[in-house]
């Protein structure tokens, strides 16, 4: 594995005992996440489940008619493939690669026997697990019930919290599709967070200035996930010495 990556990037991997992480680490394959890059479609069985480290995967549905938004995103405080060790194989999201970087992967058979030992491997994705599903829920509300400034500022900060810069390469058509809602929308949400001083885009990049100031914008659904985050995972870091200090988690 490259010196320059590091598989306790991913603070799940960080989470695990020593001896835990050791039976998985020489079946750890660190592999390149472009942007725009499909890992599985709806209803495909997963072959590999993912850790990123400095990428973030997109989960989306979508429609018949083809439009989509996302329902949750992964970076790296989590796993993409937590249909694999629960049992369904499946599922009917398709996960895209929204932020460009790396990870690392692992063959769905190896970490299904490792969640089946029924030991702090299993603990702690299953809390994982129950983190995830507190964003899908809180996506959903906001999504229905707050204005698209706030589900922009929350996407934003959301995505800020599993990079390690303030700049995202991101285009305002592709964060359309993520939030559900038409680019004009968008583009009026950006203007505005840009006329107010929290964040300066352009084409194709958006850098965040003042996040106090995104912090303060945002809806209550950013700070609901952020905890649960934090509820559910900090407890388990055995390992967190050895990796970055993470934002999300």
């Amino acid at each position: 594995m490259s010196s320059t990556h590091d598989p306790n990037q991913n603070h799940l991997l960080a989470a695990m005992l020593d001896a835990d992480f050791d039976r998985l680490a020489p079946h750890l394959e660190l592999v390149p996440m472009l942007l725009g890059d499909v890992l599985h479609e709806s209803g495909g069985k997963l072959q590999h489940v993912y850790f990123p480290t400095t990428s973030i995967v997109s989960l989306h549905y979508v429609l018949e008619n083809g439009s989509s938004s996302e329902i949750a995103g992964v970076g790296n405080e989590g796993v993409l493939g937590v249909s694999l060790f629960m049992g369904g194989d499946t599922t009917p999201s398709r996960a895209v690669v929204q932020t460009g970087g790396h990870g690392y992967r692992l063959r769905n058979h190896i970490l299904r026997e490792e969640f089946n030992r029924a030991g702090p491997v299993l603990r702690l994705l299953l809390r994982y697990t129950q983190a995830l599903i507190t964003q899908l829920s809180q996506t959903a509300v906001c999504n229905r019930h707050h204005s698209v400034e706030q589900q922009l500022c929350r996407w934003l900060l959301l995505t800020a919290d599993r990079v390690p810069s303030n700049e995202l390469t991101m285009t305002q058509e592709l964060i359309a599709n993520m939030l559900g809602v038409r680019r004009e929308g968008v583009t009026e949400a950006a203007g505005k967070l840009q006329g107010y001083g929290f964040i300066r885009y352009r084409r194709g990049h958006i850098t965040v200035v003042d996040r106090a100031g995104l912090e303060r914008n945002v809806c209550e659904c950013y700070g609901v996930v952020k905890k649960e985050f934090a509820r559910l995972l900090s407890d388990a870091r055995q390992r967190q010495n050895r990796s970055p200090a993470s934002k999300l988690a």
